[in-house]
């Protein structure tokens, strides 16, 4: 199934003060780490998953409505776990993806091709030229991609997951070719949900790791 043109990735707010002349529009827009994660898991759908597990921590809840835009993106709750009110399995057809409120997982697990994939996401503001701004979303892509650098799995597809921005765009083209050699796809997440890798596509020659 391919999820095209996703709705509502993004949370426009006030800027403060300090950020209002830094924003491109009167107003920010942010795209939660959440908000990465669910883009990325419904474009792993469409690369052939049946399943996918998404690993936000409660702040990530707290920060964006992860029950409503599942719900509003055709999954339909099931079966829940924990305390947590959006933590549980959710179903599409024959599509599962579940919510699970357990860092240290990934934060975007699959399996594709019988290949375990882990993806890190990061999220940020990506209409912003506030420099602590852009620097957040270098540093996110960065953390991302050294999170990964620190798994052992042998045949794992690792992708590193961030919003795409002129920031992001502009280091995902210095990194890429390191990030490769070292076993790591870069993937950049559009307002709409549309990814776009940088370097080589991980699942273009039938689902073979880049180690």
């Amino acid at each position: 199934m391919a999820f095209v043109e996703l709705q509502h990735l993004i949370l426009e707010k006030d800027p403060p003060e300090k950020r209002l002349s830094k924003a491109d529009g009167s107003m920010e827009r942010h795209m939660s780490e959440a908000a990465v994660m669910l883009a990325f898991a419904m474009h792993l759908f469409s690369r052939g998953a049946q399943k996918v597990s998404v690993h936000p921590d409660g702040e990530h809840g707290k920060r964006f409505e992860i029950q409503a835009w599942l719900i509003m993106h055709g999954f339909t709750w099931h079966k829940g776990w924990g305390t947590t009110s959006y933590a549980g399995r959710y179903m599409n057809g024959d599509l599962i993806l579940e919510v699970h409120v357990n860092p240290g997982q990934g934060d975007v697990v699959a399996t594709i091709g019988g290949c375990p994939v882990i993806a890190e996401c990061k999220g940020g503001i990506i209409n912003t030229r506030h420099a602590g701004q852009v620097s957040r979303l270098r540093k996110g892509l960065q953390e991302a991609a050294g999170q990964l650098l620190t798994r052992a799995g042998e045949g794992e597809i690792n992708i590193a997951v961030v919003p795409n921005t002129i920031t992001t765009r502009d280091l995902a083209r210095k990194m890429t070719s390191r990030a490769n050699q070292a076993g790591i796809a870069i993937a950049l997440v559009s307002a709409t949900g549309a990814v776009e890798y940088y370097g080589a596509d991980p699942f273009s020659a039938g689902v073979v790791a880049l180690r």
